[in-house]
């Protein structure tokens, strides 16, 4: 077995690019998820290392000492990190000119030549679904023979070997959080809206939604739900309880946890029996029946991607939503005591200054504990990325994600709508929202019951005004 090292390479401060993490950019609050796509290859890959570097501080030179005892190396890239991630293996090839070098990732699986082309340093790419590959890769076995990627042959030359299969029993993986135990230490890892600390892992893979911005579905999980079994989710948060009793809260991050309500529901009583505080991402169309189940079983917090509060936006990128749905499911929601994170962008297709009002007066409406305003973000491999450039929206050699600090920026642009305008209306919205007098007036309620939540809160509004002067530099 190959001395092997699973990397997430140091980056911009705050910079949140984890493998787990759908939101590639520095966050208007600092926040880590777990770099959970790499550490479910480690898991199969006896004496392997993870090292997550953002979240735990670190530099390359730690990173440069431990390459060179290794023989193979795997960093997760991002089409955000990309260049950064291939002088990082620039840097692993000067220190061991020996080790093998291989990146995985969204960006990697529907651009491998031109991944590949970028430097010598990065010997193959895996293609999507890359768990199995990667083992194999590490137990030696010649790269002619392994499905699923693309490398450069002794001449040089690029070849691509046929797709892997795609994996249909899920619970041939092992607990990733043996691999959290192992390397990471989880008070590194915190979101604003779950409990500190917390654990995420994956239940499933894949997604039935069409929507057509959504990065992972399209391009490495797929639109069919493939699941762990309940009874394999369950054994896993059972040892993680025993390994991390400081654990407050565990989450789903499967794209769509309410992808399949029988199983979710058969979970949730699952987790009822061993009395734990959990959140998932869900789409804004649980029903009410569901809901009381999860609710009564620890359910805590729901995720939920609302995107837009225009019915025809949400036809355009193939939601699958009714705005009239979504605000029965967040009033069933408001009833029953589940908290809401909700999600929203700004300049998807058809986009105006109205529908962008409609979306905040909508956001006010419904009222959701917390809220996340991103920027369309056409990311190579999705239907938007294509429908961008063949309407003029995106200019393909400008078409940069994030700026050189990490801050997400407006890369579409539309006749009717400017990069300037939708980039300003995330400040708007934020303001909009949150400065409220009733928002105020039940956050201040909060933290006053809470001085943990108080600390939190004021560190957190201290960050995100510091996080709007450095989006006002980009403005200007």
């Amino acid at each position: 077995m190959m001395k092997t090292l699973f990397l997430q390479p140091p980056s911009f401060d705050g910079f949140d690019g984890g493998a787990g993490s759908r939101y590639q950019a520095r966050r208007e609050i600092k926040s880590f998820w777990y770099p959970t796509w790499l550490a479910q290859p480690a898991a199969l890959v006896p004496g392997s290392r993870l090292i997550d570097a953002p979240p735990a501080r670190m530099g390359m030179a730690p990173i440069l000492e431990d390459v060179k005892n290794r023989d193979l190396v795997i960093i997760h890239t991002s089409t955000p990190s990309f260049q950064n991630d291939v002088k990082v293996a620039e840097q692993l090839k000067a220190t061991n000119p020996a080790v093998k070098i291989g990146f995985v990732g969204a960006k990697v699986a529907v651009q491998p030549a031109e991944s590949l082309a970028a430097s010598t340093a990065v010997d193959f790419v895996a293609r999507n679904e890359f768990d199995f590959t990667i083992k194999e890769i590490a137990e030696g076995r010649d790269w002619a023979e392994v499905d699923g990627i693309s490398y450069r042959d002794a001449a040089g030359e690029i070849k691509h070997n046929r797709d892997r299969a795609i994996l249909e029993d899920m619970d041939q993986l092992p607990f990733v959080t043996d691999v959290y135990k192992r390397d990471l230490k989880i008070e590194d890892y915190f979101i604003g809206y779950l409990m500190h600390p917390y654990i995420s892992i994956y239940t499933g893979r894949g997604c039935k939604s069409r929507c057509t911005f959504c990065l992972w579905p399209q391009t490495v999980g797929g639109h069919r739900y493939r699941v762990r079994s309940p009874e394999h989710v369950a054994a896993e948060i059972k040892q993680a309880m025993k390994d991390f009793p400081q654990v407050k809260e565990f989450f789903f991050d499967d794209d769509t946890f309410t992808d399949n309500l029988p199983r979710a529901e058969e979970i949730a009583r699952e987790l009822g029996k061993l009395g734990v505080t959990w959140s998932c991402n869900a789409k804004a169309n649980v029903p009410r029946k569901t809901l009381e189940v999860l609710k009564a079983n620890g359910l805590r917090l729901l995720l939920v991607g609302y995107e837009s509060g225009n019915q025809q936006i949400l036809h355009n990128i193939k939601k699958g939503m009714l705005v009239t749905t979504a605000e029965q499911f967040t009033r069933d929601c408001h009833e029953l005591g589940i908290k809401i994170h909700g999600t929203f962008i700004l300049g998807l297709p058809g986009e105006t200054k109205e529908t962008i009002e409609e979306t905040i007066q909508f956001a006010t409406r419904i009222n959701p504990h917390t809220i996340q305003v991103s920027l369309a973000a056409p990311y190579p491999g999705t239907a938007l990325y294509k429908q961008a450039l063949e309407n003029g929206w995106l200019d393909a050699k400008h078409a940069e994600l994030i700026d050189d600090s990490g801050i997400q920026i407006a890369p579409l642009s539309y006749e009717h709508l400017t990069h300037t305008e939708i980039f300003d209306n995330v400040e708007v919205f934020y303001k909009r929202f949150y400065f409220r007098r009733s928002k105020i007036g039940s956050i201040v309620w909060e933290m006053l019951g809470n001085r943990q939540m108080l600390v939190r809160r004021l560190r957190e509004g201290v960050e995100f005004f510091q996080f709007l002067r450095e989006r006002h530099k980009i403005a200007a």
